[in-house]
């Protein structure tokens, strides 16, 4: 059994272990790390979050996700199921499901994880019925000794059930999360921000007045540091005497290239996150178009929403786990439909040339654009 088993049994070596630690739960953004073999540095959420190309990223991946629909379909001719389950949709209903997968979306973005604790199941199918969205940083992992299967799972440090209620539905992500993988590059974003955001708020250099060589009383000393101090709160312009030069201290901004380096990073990070530059506003040297905004929306799936998307379908189509939101017969799809909907003009000239094949009709039409009949 793999690491996707819910239940893992495995024949323990004759081999002496520490058995405090070996039995320990462990954190999942460093066990998991360990046991994928990538070790290294991690960034925070904070950290993420404070980086506004980062910030960007994430809501647009994110937000785009949740506002697309999701279809329970028949394995067997794809027929869409017309009254599927509320947990489809929404999971907690407590919670808008769009915020529900809006955040789930984001764990497995960031930590390459996502958990929904299952509240409430059926009785006669023992299907899921309702379940909420738990945080990857609460939850923990125990494993075997060799540490190569995942025998449970902790939330809080307290062990949770295998399935039922109070089980984890685990949603696997296809790398370990941004937040490893890039975790050295959204640090430097963020060392960056804190950077720009000290120099935004004393502009002015350090500056210090220092003697040419003329022993100055102490007195004297005071009255200009006082004199001084005074020009500078009050913005007023302040003389010095042949006796005092002032010299600066600090940083330059133009000479430490803080601009060029913001962007750079900028880039790096909108690669990280599989989103093109542009979407988040970033410098990428890149000229490439496109002629309409379906095809724009089509790449953005394609190349960024796509592994999140698929993560999130094949885990609710998941059967046979005991923990199942679905019959083995159906399967659950992202419904692309309105979110790479065409222009007007280009669905009118779609649909002209379905309706002249026979395809569909005028009341067909009318109802796939909304229309009243």
């Amino acid at each position: 059994m793999g690491i996707f088993s819910r239940n893992v049994t495995t024949d323990t070596p004759a081999m002496t272990y520490d058995v405090q630690a070996s039995l320990a739960p462990v954190n999942t953004l460093d066990s998991v790390f360990n046991f994928f073999g990538t070790a290294g540095i991690s960034a925070t959420r904070a950290e993420f979050m404070s980086v506004p190309t980062c910030a960007r990223a994430r809501n647009i991946i994110c937000s785009s996700v949740a506002s697309i629909p999701l279809q329970v379909r028949t394995k067997a001719d794809g027929a869409q199921v017309e009254t599927p389950p509320r947990v489809i949709n929404q999971p907690d209903p407590r919670v808008p499901g769009s915020a529900t997968y809006a955040f789930l979306c984001e764990d497995l973005l960031l930590y390459g994880y996502g958990y929904l604790r299952i509240n409430e199941i059926y009785a006669d199918t023992y299907r899921i019925r309702s379940a909420e969205r738990i945080d990857p940083t609460r939850v923990g992992i125990q494993t075997n000794n060799l540490g190569t299967e995942i025998d449970y799972y902790t939330v809080d440090a307290y062990r949770v059930p295998d399935t039922g209620v109070g089980a984890l539905a685990v949603f696997y992500g296809n790398d370990e999360g941004i937040l490893h993988r890039a975790g050295r590059t959204i640090k430097a974003g963020a060392e960056l921000e804190r950077a720009a955001t000290m120099y935004a708020k004393e502009p002015v250099p350090t500056m210090v007045l220092k003697s040419n060589g003329t022993a100055l009383p102490a007195d004297r000393i005071a009255k200009l540091l006082e004199s001084w101090g005074s020009a500078r709160r009050n913005r007023a312009t302040a003389f010095l005497n042949a006796d005092v030069t002032l010299e600066t201290l600090g940083f330059d901004p133009e000479k430490l290239q803080l601009n060029q380096a913001r962007s750079y990073v900028a880039t790096e990070l909108a690669r990280a996150c599989g989103i093109p530059a542009y979407y988040v506003d970033a410098e990428s040297g890149s000229s490439m178009t496109y002629s309409n905004a379906s095809l724009a929306r089509q790449s953005l799936v394609d190349f960024s929403l796509r592994s999140v998307m698929t993560s999130i379908e094949e885990r609710l189509s998941m059967t046979g786990m005991a923990n199942d939101f679905v019959p083995a017969s159906q399967e659950v799809k992202f419904d692309l439909d309105d979110y790479l909907r065409a222009s007007a003009k280009e669905r009118a000239e779609v649909y002209k040339i379905f309706y002249d094949m026979g395809v569909l009709t005028t009341d067909e039409i009318r109802m796939k654009e909304d229309m009243a009949l």
